[in-house]
């Protein structure tokens, strides 16, 4: 890249980037009224489990009757491409009489919107359209989606400016299935901050487009309560763990460096009522009691 091209891409970046900028350019009611925000909600906070936490040799008949069992109320499923799984699913789930109420998307690291690979991006597109469809047939309303990947091939001004233009293809097929397609920062050196985040966001105009925000991805280089006041009513669906920042590793809820009282007082703060799901290693039953009991001490603000 020639020093002009590098300084173009530079102003190019800080013209859509927030690095830098006041909380207070943030406005928190302007996307206050989206289809996630009021569908299935009922005032309350509801507690989620990854389908991955359940134990793998069980039926998802028995999988999803052993989740209400332990205290969930709604299960974060993830793209499924075989038809026929999609609708054994499906039909679990409604005979168990448990919501799924998210899809994690699973294409997103293997072919990122940001690649300059455009078969990466054709595949990644794919795997989204797929994972919205499964949204609709299963009655969930939102498709979790990590938005672009920072590597040695792709810079964050080029994630940035690569990934919109891609993801706005999809926001036809999300408001035709009334799904909303949820950002989550995760730790691949994009969005590293809530300022960030929320431009990237409010940048599709869209009330399709929100963030997905999970509490312990942050730990390292912020504090969650910060990213959940400064993105405020953007955020569709949150995601539960741990993370212990002294040791860099991940640990049982509650015996982190999070303030899970800080973080429930935030929450609260923002108006927020929906899904929490648990991300967390599966289990066996007693296993996924203890973490549904210790969501609920999370709920109360304890």
């Amino acid at each position: 890249m020639t020093y002009n091209r590098l300084m173009n891409s530079r102003r190019e970046f800080l013209k859509t980037s927030s690095l830098g900028a006041a909380a207070t350019l943030l406005p928190q009611n302007d996307l206050i009224g989206s289809p996630a925000s009021t569908s299935a909600q009922d005032g309350r906070l509801k507690k989620g489990v990854l389908i991955t936490m359940l134990p793998k040799q069980m039926s998802y008949l028995d999988r999803f009757k052993l989740a209400l069992d332990v205290g969930f109320e709604g299960v974060e499923a993830q793209t499924v491409t075989d038809p026929k799984e999609a609708d054994q699913i499906k039909e679990a789930s409604e005979k168990a009489k448990i919501r799924i109420h998210s899809v994690m998307n699973m294409g997103h690291w293997d072919w990122p919107f940001s690649s300059p690979n455009p078969d990466d991006v054709k595949k990644g597109a794919e795997r989204m359209e797929i994972s919205l469809r499964n949204a609709k047939l299963w009655g969930a309303d939102t498709v979790l989606l990590v938005p672009a990947v920072v590597r040695p091939d792709t810079t964050i001004p080029q994630a940035w400016s690569r990934s919109q233009p891609h993801i706005r293809k999809l926001l036809p097929l999300a408001k035709e299935l009334g799904v909303v397609i949820g950002v989550e920062p995760v730790w691949n050196k994009f969005l590293l901050t809530p300022y960030d985040t929320a431009k990237y966001v409010d940048g599709f105009k869209s009330q399709w487009i929100k963030a997905y925000f999970d509490v312990g991805n942050v730990v390292m280089y912020g504090f969650p309560q910060e990213w959940i006041r400064a993105l405020g009513k953007r955020i569709v669906k949150f995601h539960l763990k741990d993370f212990k920042y002294e040791t860099r590793q991940w640990v049982p809820l509650r015996e982190g460096s999070i303030d899970w009282k800080e973080v429930r007082k935030a929450i609260g703060e923002i108006g927020f009522s929906g899904y929490l799901t648990v991300e967390l290693p599966g289990g066996d039953e007693a296993y996924l009691r203890e973490v549904s009991r210790r969501v609920d001490v999370i709920f109360t603000g304890e």
